[in-house]
């Protein structure tokens, strides 16, 4: 046996210390029953109701899972569970992650139910050296109550200086110090500045109470450079000109020019007139607002981008230089924007790209030709378009990745990536992720190949995607781009009247076909649906919904989303690119980001789309649709043929003479 091997099966070992399982007695019984047996208990014991698992003991006591089952017990019963049994438990399965998530539930237990000396026996094993600051804060509550003060005092007070807030369970031990004299003035001050360069600034006025005036009109005053920026510029007195006056103003300044770039520029130019700020502030705000005007698409972005100062520019200017010349078709500028550009940077695809067409532009075939035959060579968004205007094949340069039979059987047995599997199978994909990741992580690279492999053969299209992606592996394109619930896109997409292949570039780039995955957001599931969203086109087609249960259903989740994708196709006049932009940032972005009075070559426009997020993932959608065509038919689709002009608003046009 290899090292390598040697270190999987101690962190095996490890990980099932204790549990019942063993790859031949899982053979006892099918590994379907099994998965169907634990589907049909789960809920149930999550709610304390142990009954429903006696029927299947035998069958899941011989599971993997069924130390999963037992935590989700005790975690749903905690306030009456015998300790003793909670630590049999513990003490058996304690490094699998169902009884690492009990043994912390379990913690916060015994703190909340005034057992202190358990709480530190644990916390002190398991979270002392964590900086967690809620465990730290208990521990320190039981330290006081149990009378000792060694730690109190610095590690509370580690606690306290933070610019935000603290957790809750941090107060009775700050009322304490502040009680006992080790909290002081000094103490209050030095958080007050961490909190104001944290722009917590309501914070900040809830330090100054103890503190000098001066304290709370500053921190006054930050809240109305913060939400009254405009009045707070007005009607600033006059014998401000310090450090701090300074910086409230460029806050202020900051807040505008977000919403209007031209007032803040106004309002900047006369500050100026009256306040001495450092060259480094001057090229900042300078800066900032020429990027919001370049980004809100204002016609003075240009000038005011391409007035700042040298020592202003940086890399993100040198990018909306590029774009806002695109804008105007102004190629000398292009190629001049391209050029300040620092080296690495002008290397990307897409200022390759962009100096190509500059250079065709300006009459410079051949230098032009040549980078395009070099982008071409590339599966990429901007490699599709410089085939497109070569009128080359499409490089789609798929490569299937190599089974190592022997690596992928000793994989496949280990119990980590078995526990993984199983939670995947039986619906708590969230918790398998965790755990194939934290296993995967510690493989060779080789290894991870054929994990990426096996998780594909599994079906579990997200670990198979990522773990490729993580070994640098991209040119499997049956792994990278899969084809999963094949009937319900087909159907699903066909009753929308849509192209599959977008359906699928859209789940892909959305949730990489994660059914569970919940975003900041809150939209759901493999298309990434809003609730209300989600709500709103069932009822527009007499769907039924059910919520959170609708939502994780892959099969109503593409419905909705499929759906919905089409009513963004219907709302932007069947232009795919404003489409799938109104899919991740919302249509009534979309509207404002429409050319005001002439048309715009569709790759322009996406060029200068305001969100990097946005910007990204229509190229990133538009690319997979050109994939999944190809796999789904094996002919290219041209993407130049989706990329219709961007018109403006209806009402603008109607209005010109």
């Amino acid at each position: 046996m290899n090292s390598a091997w040697r270190f999987h099966a101690v962190i095996a070992g490890i990980l099932l210390a204790g549990a019942p399982f063993s790859a031949a007695s899982a053979e006892t019984y099918d590994i379907e029953q099994q998965r169907a047996a634990y589907q049909a208990v789960h809920a149930e014991v999550e709610r304390g109701n142990w009954q429903p698992v006696r029927q299947h003991e035998q069958m899941l006591r011989d599971y993997v899972l069924w130390p999963d089952l037992e935590a989700s017990y005790f975690r749903a019963r905690l306030r009456i569970a015998d300790h003793a049994q909670v630590g049999v438990f513990l003490e058996q399965y304690g490094t699998l992650k169902p009884a690492r998530e009990l043994r912390y539930q379990f913690s916060l237990h015994l703190a909340d139910a005034g057992h202190p000396s358990e709480y530190l026996e644990i916390y002190r094993q398991y979270y002392q050296d964590l900086n967690i600051a809620k465990l730290d804060c208990l521990a320190l509550q039981a330290e006081i109550s149990e009378g000792h003060q060694d730690r109190i005092i610095s590690r509370g007070l580690q606690l306290w200086l933070v610019g935000k807030s603290q957790a809750d369970e941090c107060d009775p031990v700050f009322t304490h110090l502040r009680t006992t004299g080790a909290l002081t003035d000094h103490h209050y001050e030095k958080r007050f500045a961490l909190a104001v360069n944290e722009r917590q600034f309501s914070l900040a006025r809830f330090l100054s109470r103890p503190l000098r005036g001066e304290y709370l009109e500053q921190a006054n005053a930050w809240l109305k450079a913060q939400n009254e920026s405009l009045e707070f510029l007005r009607t600033h007195v006059e014998g401000v000109d310090t450090g701090v006056g300074h910086r409230q103003m460029i806050y202020a300044i900051e807040r505008i020019a977000f919403g209007d770039p031209l007032l803040a520029s106004e309002n900047w130019i006369a500050l100026r007139k009256n306040y001495r700020f450092t060259a480094e502030q001057q090229h900042y705000i300078s800066r900032h607002i020429a990027l919001w005007a370049a980004r809100r698409q204002l016609p003075e972005a240009t000038a005011l981008l391409y007035g700042l100062p040298r020592e202003a520019v940086d890399r993100e200017v040198g990018r909306w230089m590029i774009r806002t010349s695109l804008r105007r078709q102004d190629w000398a500028s292009v190629l001049r924007a391209i050029a300040m550009l620092p080296e690495d940077e002008q290397r990307a695809k897409q200022w390759q790209y962009w100096e190509a067409v500059a250079l065709k532009s300006a009459g410079q075939a051949e230098p032009a030709t040549a980078k395009l035959n070099e982008l071409a060579t590339t599966r990429s968004y901007y490699g599709f378009l410089a085939s497109d205007a070569l009128g080359n094949d499409y490089t789609f340069a798929h490569n299937r990745l190599v089974v190592d039979d022997k690596v992928a059987a000793k994989l496949a047995e280990l119990p980590a990536l078995i526990r993984a599997r199983e939670l995947f199978h039986v619906g708590l994909e969230g918790r398998g992720r965790s755990e194939w990741d934290a296993m995967v992580s510690i493989l060779t690279p080789h290894e991870q190949v054929q994990a990426a492999i096996l998780a594909h053969q599994w079906g579990w299209h997200s670990r198979a995607i990522a773990t490729a992606s993580m070994v640098g592996e991209f040119d499997d394109l049956m792994i990278r781009y899969p084809l999963p619930w094949r009937e319900d896109f087909a159907q699903y997409s066909q009753d929308a009247n849509i192209n599959d292949s977008w359906a699928y570039g859209i789940a892909r780039s959305e949730s990489l076909f994660m059914r569970d995955i919940r975003s900041a957001a809150g939209a759901i599931g493999v298309m990434q649906i809003l609730p209300e969203t989600g709500r709103r086109m069932a009822r527009e087609i007499r769907y039924p919904y059910s919520g959170l249960a609708t939502l994780t259903d892959s099969a109503s989740n593409i419905r909705l989303g499929t759906m919905y994708l089409r009513k963004m196709f219907d709302r932007f006049d069947e232009n795919k690119v404003l489409a799938t932009a109104a899919y991740n940032a919302g249509p009534l972005n979309v509207e404002a980001w429409l050319p005001e009075a002439s048309q715009l070559d569709a790759r322009i426009w996406i060029e200068n789309i305001p969100y990097n997020e946005t910007r990204a993932y229509v190229r990133r959608v538009l690319t997979a649709d050109a994939i999944f065509h190809w796999r789904l038919t094996g002919k290219t689709r041209r993407l130049s043929t989706e990329l219709p002009a961007i018109n403006p608003p209806a009402e603008a046009v109607a209005g010109i003479d």
